[in-house]
């Protein structure tokens, strides 16, 4: 006997589980930097580079084309330099729970030490202020990977971090961003190599009348199987060729 209805059903439990799942932005630099994303080097003195596409002779990408990641390296700063280096994302809502995920590396055996942090701004924009040591906006410290620069102290395999939010009043129209920040870096000094960011995901946590639907959804789905499990004959199992 067909029942469309469940079959309705079973379409809508999964678009509620997809929904909860999705991510508010996806990014694995493919075609390079991408669009609406902003690069500021406040490094002191700067270099010649900020962030750029990876760079395959190094290393290869976690995913992908060998190239499709980005990277900064130690040419950010000239000379011996203090590194600061930004990677802002485009301002987007938050709540209260969202998720940023990542991964990153350094090159192989690297004997001098990388530093990078995540910071987020509750105003959005581009504004981290001028010079090595400011932060502009984006006040809140999120993660730090080798906080001390410790000798090996940063991945040189693809590592996955993530961070979550909290502390918002509510909906925030904010904005994420990284910073490779080196203290004694560049050409001339003994810290900072080159690292690379890729799979880059930020994630909403479902809301609490979207807990709500997805558990209707869930329950929906169980539904379906205990009434095609009393539709079916006992033991046998419905031939390929009489699905509808």
């Amino acid at each position: 006997m067909k029942l469309p209805w469940l079959n309705a059903a079973v379409l809508a439990g999964a678009a509620l589980c997809s929904h909860a799942g999705a991510a508010t932005l996806s990014e694995d630099f493919d075609g390079g930097l991408p669009a609406g994303w902003t690069v500021v080097n406040n490094s002191a003195p700067a270099g010649l580079t900020s962030w750029f596409q990876g760079d395959q002779s190094v290393f290869a990408a976690e995913q992908g084309g060998a190239d499709s990641y980005v990277a900064a390296n130690f040419n950010s700063g000239a000379g011996a330099a203090n590194l600061s280096t930004w990677l802002i994302l485009p301002t987007q809502t938050f709540h209260n729970g969202d998720v940023l995920s990542f991964s990153t590396r350094t090159s192989d055996f690297s004997f001098f030490p990388d530093r990078l942090e995540v910071r987020f701004s509750a105003l959005g924009g581009t504004n981290v202020g001028s010079g090595a040591a400011s932060v502009g906006d984006y006040s809140t410290l999120l993660l730090s990977i080798n906080p001390a620069q410790q000798l090996f102290g940063y991945p040189d395999v693809w590592t996955r971090y993530s961070v979550t939010l909290g502390g918002l009043a509510g909906a925030t129209d904010g904005a994420l961003a990284f910073r490779y920040v080196v203290d004694n870096g560049g050409p001339g000094g003994q810290n900072s190599n080159y690292i690379g960011i890729d799979s880059v995901r930020v994630s909403p946590v479902p809301e609490p009348d979207g807990y709500l639907m997805l558990g209707a959804g869930l329950a929906l789905v169980a539904l379906v199987g205990v009434a095609r499990r009393r539709t079916a004959a006992p033991s046998t199992a419905r031939p390929a060729s009489s699905m509808a």
